[in-house]
């Protein structure tokens, strides 16, 4: 069998072997049932004699078991061993998980391949790689698909076969450079989630409608650890997504304890939302989309009305000459630069040659417009140098801030 002997028999969490070379706190062993640290599942953890197992890893073929400390045990001597079932089940559940995920993503995603994948404590990721974007009607499709396999109880097997035969098998997720533990020998090994109407129930159910009767979930080359049947894998909540290179969406899900986590703080936000917006769950989303579109439409009437103000107060105020150029210059409050600066565009030509707006709030700031006339960015370097500050722009817009100074002092330096 390719791999693992850890992949091989999952379920076997003690064993008694013999030692056969020890240097330091390195330890190997004539036989071992635990896992080494490959293809982004994590090491198992455990015991050999009464001594902490640290960090295993898979070398030319053997486990090198990493201790805490130093062996009281010798080389030659029989050790009983102890994996963590807590742990190791936690990464068979996690690892069926994103082989779940990744025949949901068949089923949804177009071009679909395979660029590895992580367990950690926390989640799982898995990235795909894939032309279709996954936005979050995609991960929800994706959540619901995943719990329902799980649902289904669908079988999960493995088989050694050689990569040759592996190769020429449709329908495989066969990725050497992320699954390298999954190959030894000219052999490869293939993990299969089956169909629907295979778990023993004498047909497809719970009324699935995903997928073909009898086609398999996922076919998938694996050197990792699984269970042997979707349903104890558990809840799964699928969590978020994330883009970390062309091409590849990084897809992460949580199982078990921190997925129901997860699951009870979208129900409380859910319910809060339903309280608040004071409809139905499943009217949350219709009323959300109704608030925004008002909201929406209040900042639109709140921006005209803004600017109406900047053009009543240009109207109110007397051009003036300066250096050939008729100038006009005002104060306004409660608009912000960039709206200030845009009316500015609008207007200087109209009013005048040049257009100076400073506002009179808490940052008072200078927005220039002109018609080509006058440098915009030299009036406000000129404005700097006199009032301290910074900013800049080009010869039609310039805009600064940051004065050590009122903004009436700033309004009479440009028309003195």
């Amino acid at each position: 069998m390719s791999g693992q002997r850890a992949a091989a028999e999952p379920y076997t969490t003690r064993f008694e072997t013999e030692v056969t070379s020890i240097d330091g706190r390195q330890v190997w062993l004539e036989t071992s049932y635990f896992y080494g640290e490959s293809g982004g599942q994590p090491a198992d953890r455990g015991t050999i004699g009464d001594v902490a197992v640290e960090g295993v890893r898979y070398a030319d073929g053997e486990q090198v078991h990493v201790l805490a400390a130093e062996p009281s045990f010798a080389t030659g001597q029989r050790v009983l061993c102890s994996i963590d079932w807590s742990f190791r089940m936690y990464c068979m559940r996690a690892h069926t998980a994103s082989h779940v995920l990744y025949g949901a993503g068949r089923r949804l995603l177009d071009d679909l391949g395979y660029g590895g994948f992580d367990i950690s404590d926390e989640k799982v990721r898995v990235d795909l790689e894939t032309s279709t974007p996954i936005d979050d009607e995609t991960l929800i499709e994706l959540n619901e698909l995943v719990n329902r396999a799980v649902w289904e109880s669908r079988p999960v097997s493995w088989e050694d076969v050689p990569v040759a035969e592996a190769r020429e098998r449709d329908g495989i997720a066969f990725n050497e450079a992320t699954e390298e533990g999954a190959f030894r020998k000219g052999r490869v090994r293939i993990v299969t989630i089956g169909s629907g109407d295979d778990n023993g129930n004498g047909g497809r159910p719970n009324g699935a409608v995903n997928g073909s009767a009898g086609e398999p979930w996922d076919v998938a080359a694996c050197g990792g650890t699984h269970v042997r049947n979707t349903r104890e894998i558990g809840p799964v909540t699928v969590l978020d997504r994330s883009n970390p290179g062309e091409g590849v969406t990084r897809v992460e899900l949580a199982v078990g304890p921190r997925a129901i986590g997860r699951r009870t703080v979208e129900k409380r936000t859910a319910y809060g939302a339903k309280r608040a917006l004071g409809v139905a769950v499943e009217d949350v989303p219709d009323e959300l989309d109704r608030l925004a579109d008002e909201r929406d439409g209040l900042a639109r009437e709140v921006r005209t009305l803004r600017r109406e103000l900047v053009e009543t107060r240009l109207a109110g105020e007397t051009p003036f000459d300066r250096g050939g150029c008729e100038w006009i210059a005002t104060t306004v409050e409660d608009v912000d630069s960039n709206e200030a600066s845009e009316v500015a565009r609008e207007v200087v030509g109209e009013v005048a040659d040049v257009v100076v707006l400073v506002g009179a709030g808490d940052s008072p700031y200078a927005v220039v417009a002109t018609n080509g006339s006058v440098s915009a960015a030299a009036v406000v370097t000129d404005v700097t140098d006199q009032f301290g500050g910074g900013g800049g722009g080009s010869e039609r817009v310039a805009q600064a801030g940051g004065f050590d100074a009122a903004p009436d002092e700033v309004l009479s330096a440009v028309n003195p």
